[in-house]
């Protein structure tokens, strides 16, 4: 994969997301670019980005499984470059693990998958949210100045097409939580009319049977319903916004 040379990463990756199936094929788009934008002389780079939210780390997208697991090892010691970098978005540099001291059992345990050196570049988001590109390579000292700015430049070139796309996720979970939010609701009134004409009953009288049968049962409201409502032998109801 290379770039024409009258396009831009930033050009490029905001078509990514445009063309993208879903926000992992973007995400993991950006830092297969990243990986082979910033890999030279016989050396492979390995990326990720680290992202931040609600005190969570995760890894939401690598340029393959050895960069995920890089990631994933900071995660098991809860420090290292990558989140030093997220939580004080500032550069870290770790130029060669075998002499660095800052996280010492994170040190030895990616020397032993060949990681030398490690360069960490916060991305410049808006929000809470925070995040980090994760550079790893197999080469102490590989992260000279010149390729450091290269990173820092990438970085820059690619924040706002990151922030699109962590925008994009937040909308899409909310929509999610309502889509929910509306089945619950469904499946509790149409429970609710089922209990009324059982019982003759009022709609208030039915509800607090039904959440009666959820407290005693200790199983959540929705489910009560849906089990009730299936029991008539209809299916799970459908709300009008299912896509």
């Amino acid at each position: 994969m290379t770039l024409p040379p009258e396009m831009t990463v930033s050009e490029y990756l905001h078509g990514q997301i445009l063309e993208s199936d879903t926000l992992e094929v973007f995400l993991n788009a950006l830092t297969r670019l990243a990986a082979l934008e910033l890999s030279a002389d016989e050396t492979d780079v390995l990326c990720g980005v680290t992202l931040l939210r609600h005190k969570k780390a995760g890894t939401i997208a690598s340029s393959g499984p050895v960069a995920q697991a890089m990631d994933e090892l900071q995660y098991d010691y809860q420090d290292g470059p990558c989140l030093t970098a997220a939580r004080t978005q500032e550069l870290v540099h770790a130029p060669d693990l075998a002499t660095d001291i800052r996280w010492p059992g994170y040190s030895e345990a990616i020397r032993d998958h060949g990681i030398h050196s490690v360069l960490a570049i916060p991305f410049d988001l808006e929000g809470p949210d925070r995040a980090a590109l994760n550079l790893y390579a197999g080469q102490a000292h590989w992260f000279t100045p010149d390729r450091v700015a290269a990173a820092r430049e990438y970085a820059a070139q690619t924040a706002q097409a990151l922030q699109i796309s962590i925008r994009l996720a937040h909308h899409l979970d909310a929509e999610r939580d309502a889509l929910e939010a509306m089945k619950s609701r469904t499946s509790i009134d149409l429970a609710v009319g089922i209990i009324m004409g059982q019982n003759r009953c009022s709609q208030e009288e039915a509800f607090a049977l039904l959440v009666s049968a959820s407290s005693t049962r200790n199983i959540k409201l929705r489910d009560v319903a849906t089990a009730m409502v299936e029991g008539t032998g209809a299916k799970e109801p459908v709300t009008h916004f299912e896509r």
